[in-house]
């Protein structure tokens, strides 16, 4: 394997302390002269790399005052099955939930479908708002059949699903079957969100799977785009 150009190892060194929270989100890198002195380089080399996180938009320059770290967007790994909390947990944020709906209601055709059950069977829903301190992150629709889950409560679905599910329950969450579609916002997703509702966001509706391809739940999230991105990779075969 070819060695990464100095300027390229500079850049992964500084994203490294602003995943360790040294550099934090808001606060400006040290001088050009500084990050010269800290790794023995050129003047050139420091500005190849902080070139490099500007044009990838982890940093911003501002003529005549600096270079600052931009908030960091969710790096939304689409093949780990992860929590809400878990996906923020790098940038040490508090998250809650605020739930909007907690209800009992009879499984449409659709729905039944979805969940691999009978139509009208009884199911919960549930509508929360997930915040990471008090940034509105994402709204979020889910349904779970209430055969499977008869002990859920309000005060479980303000914290997370997943712990209850897999260490009050005891079950095994295998994987989730997504489908990630650009949307303009419903006009209460976008207020929740506090955002303009011609701007885009991303609907992801899932079905999430236990061991044994046991469907436990149907959901729909909206995310805001200015706080996720999604990365892939495809091999060829």
């Amino acid at each position: 394997m070819a060695r990464l150009p100095m300027y390229r190892r500079i850049a992964d060194a500084i994203r490294e302390k602003i995943s360790l929270g040294e550099y934090k989100v808001g606060e400006a890198l040290p001088t050009e002269a500084q990050l010269r002195e800290e790794f023995s380089v050129s003047r050139v080399t420091v500005r190849q790399a902080i070139k490099l996180l500007v044009e990838n938009q982890e940093l911003e320059s501002i003529q005549g005052s600096g270079t600052y770290v931009k908030e960091n967007r969710v790096n939304y790994d689409i093949y780990q099955q992860t929590s809400f909390a878990e996906k923020w947990a790098h940038l040490n944020g508090v998250t809650h939930s605020d739930v909007l709906a907690f209800e009992i209601q009879a499984a449409s055709i659709t729905m039944a479908e979805h969940l691999e059950i009978q139509e009208g069977e009884r199911v919960f829903y549930i509508k929360r708002v997930r915040f990471l301190d008090d940034n509105p992150i994402t709204v979020e629709e889910t349904w779970m059949p209430i055969s499977m889950f008869p002990d859920l409560t309000y005060q479980v679905m303000q914290g997370s699903k997943y712990e209850f599910i897999e260490k009050q329950k005891g079950l095994v969450i295998d994987r989730s079957e997504q489908e990630i579609i650009p949307v303009l916002p419903p006009e209460e997703v976008a207020e929740l969100l506090h955002i303009d509702p011609a701007q885009p966001i991303i609907e992801k509706r899932t079905r999430g799977l236990l061991r044994g391809d046991i469907v436990f739940e149907y959901s729909r999230n909206y995310f805001k785009s200015s706080e996720y991105k999604f990365t892939l990779v495809a091999k060829r075969h």
